[in-house]
Parts: C-alpha cells; sequence; structure tokens
C-alpha cells in the first residue's frame, strides 16, 4: 500500500506541475490568453498541496526524489502533448532519475 500511494502521488503532482508549467509556457510562449496562465499558476498551487500528501516527513527526500519523477515526466509529458520524440539518452537518463527516486523512497532505513 505504502508503494501505491507513494506513487500515485507523484503522479498526481506530476500532472499538476508539469502541467501547470506547460500552461504558462503556452501563455508565455505560444500567445495564448493570460488566463492560460493563471490557470497555469493554479495547478503549480496545487502540486504543493499534493506534495504535502506523500507519507515520508521529510521535504528534502521528498522534493529530491521528485526531481526523479518529474525528468521522466516531463519527457512524457513531451511525447504526448507536444510530439516530442525522446532519444536513446534521453530514455536512458529518465530511466536513471528513476532508479533514484526508487533508492532514495523505498531503499530500507535503520530507525533512529
Amino acid at each position: 500500500m505504502h508503494f501505491l500511494r507513494v506513487t500515485v502521488l507523484f503522479a498526481v503532482a506530476a500532472l499538476f506541475e508539469i502541467g501547470g508549467a506547460w500552461l504558462v509556457w503556452q501563455s508565455m510562449r505560444e500567445a495564448r490568453p493570460w488566463w492560460v496562465a493563471g490557470l497555469g499558476v493554479m495547478a503549480l498551487g496545487l502540486y504543493g498541496f499534493v506534495a504535502a500528501l506523500q507519507p515520508d516527513a521529510n521535504f528534502g527526500r521528498i522534493l529530491a526524489a521528485y526531481g526523479g519523477v518529474f525528468v521522466a515526466g516531463s519527457l512524457l509529458w513531451g511525447v504526448v502533448v507536444d510530439g516530442f520524440k525522446p532519444d536513446r539518452w534521453d530514455v536512458i537518463g529518465a530511466a536513471i532519475c528513476l532508479v533514484g527516486v526508487a533508492v532514495i523512497m523505498f531503499a530500507p532505513r535503520a530507525a533512529v
């Protein structure tokens, strides 16, 4: 259950952060209306709330692990939404990041 909760929260957080940043990008770089950026800012704020729901109480650990999720999620977003075609180095780099996420979040730790 712990693994599932962590994974779902990271996925939802990624949708809010990457989607929010994409909406701001669309407004600023692709001449979409200003309110599109406003929606992006709201989504970015929701990301912060979702990240705070992680069961681990260590902000630094959660944010560090989320960094790897962000890398892989951003590439996936680009593929699905923007038609981006990652090369093998993009995929290898994202895989390395996800291994880092797994180590940070799921490695056995001694009780302190």
